[in-house]
């Protein structure tokens, strides 16, 4: 191999790694600033460059903002007001001028341009573009002092960490999508077994208390049932109002893994109900789409909440495991078990069976009078 092949292959190997260390960060959070603010530590240091900025533009506006910054010099650094509105590379970007920052090129930084002190020697740098296909997201500024122009493999490199990023950065708005999706999917299922639990408890109550009036004379006693049976009635609908209550509170996964709500849950109700719950977890169930980790912790808090407070059990076991492309949560109990068959209708199975559905999945009861119950969700991620 000649002295210009190892060099060419040794270039080649360090540029792979750079490639791969930045793919590494990019996929390690869909967290956007975050994985942002890593990119460009780790594109300042393997490029050995002295700074760098992100613009992007707003999805509903088109307006550029700084989505992350890295080692600004003192005059931008010290003075934000010189990093915001628009410049020379963010206007040719959005003109799609080739010969500006529409593609990989060294440009004169107009922020830079008139200033004399603060500026650590810098006055160009090099603008990637950042693409989704063919829709503008924004621009990746990077500088070194000595650069004047950048040759073939510089350009192939910057423009494949461009790409990097526009793939990055759409997937991370694909997931804030399918998250805010999924909120507003679980506040109308809540309406849904609002309206079907709490209006038919309260037509329920309506009817009994009508029968009350109507015997109250010719026959207290019977009136007196059926005021019991309003009472019971009334009782169970006020259970029935807290927990959509609590439901429509602040989502606990909002600053927690699933499996660390799910061990927050339990913690509250072996507190609360004075059982053992022990909550087990197997595979990659750190990283699922936002509606995926709701709705199997509402299933879970259901399941629990019924076996808790209902069963009469003592232990509950509740399994988390994700293999292949399945997810699976079990909960078990040493209760006092039911005929599922006979228990087709209650408040609690509908609304489980309905986010399974709702998730693509299936959920299965298994249980017997006085031998506990297994509750087996398996849905598709």
């Amino acid at each position: 191999m000649s002295y210009e092949d190892a060099h060419k292959l040794l270039r080649r190997n360090r540029e792979l790694s750079i490639l791969n260390a930045i793919a590494e960060a990019l996929n390690r959070s869909v967290d956007l600033p975050q994985a942002l603010e890593g990119v460009l530590r780790l594109v300042a240091e393997l490029l050995s460059l002295r700074t760098g900025w992100i613009w992007l533009l707003e999805e509903d506006t088109g307006e550029p903002y700084l989505a992350a910054s890295q080692f600004l010099p003192p005059a931008l650094a010290n003075e934000p007001e010189r990093m915001t509105g628009s410049c020379y590379c963010l206007d040719t970007f959005e003109q799609g001028d080739l010969t500006g920052a529409a593609n990989v090129n060294v440009v004169t930084c107009s922020r830079l341009k008139a200033l004399i002190d603060g500026t650590d020697g810098l006055r160009y740098h090099a603008s990637i573009p950042i693409y989704s296909h063919t829709d503008k997201l924004g621009v990746l500024n990077v500088a070194s002092a000595d650069w004047r122009e950048l040759d073939a493999d510089d350009l192939r490199l910057l423009y494949t960490i461009g790409y990097q990023l526009g793939v990055a950065i759409e997937r991370a708005r694909l997931y804030a999508r399918s998250a805010q999706l999924a909120k507003i999917e679980e506040r109308n299922r809540l309406a849904r077994e609002i309206h079907d639990t709490l209006a038919q408890g309260l037509a329920a109550i309506s009817l009994q208390l009508e029968s009350a009036d109507a015997l109250i004379d010719a026959s207290p006693t019977r009136a007196k049932d059926n005021l019991r049976k309003a009472l019971d009635l009334a009782r169970l609908n006020l259970e029935e109002a807290r927990r959509s209550v609590l439901d429509l509170r602040a989502a606990p996964l909002l600053e927690r893994s699933l499996p660390d709500a799910l061990r927050a849950l339990a913690e509250t109700l072996a507190r609360e109900d004075g059982v053992s719950i022990d909550v087990q977890v197997q595979g990659a169930v750190e990283e699922l789409p936002g509606r995926i980790e709701a709705g199997v912790y509402r299933i879970a808090q259901e399941a629990l909440n019924n076996a808790a407070r209902h069963s009469g059990a003592e232990r509950l076991v509740v399994s988390l495991s994700r293999s292949d492309d399945r997810l699976r949560l079990t909960v078990e109990d040493d209760g006092q078990g039911f005929e599922p068959g006979a228990a087709t209708t209650g408040f609690g199975l509908i609304g489980m069976r309905e986010r399974a559905r709702l998730l693509g999945g299936t959920l299965e009861v298994d249980s017997l009078p006085n031998r506990g119950t297994r509750i087996l969700l398996d849905i598709p991620v």
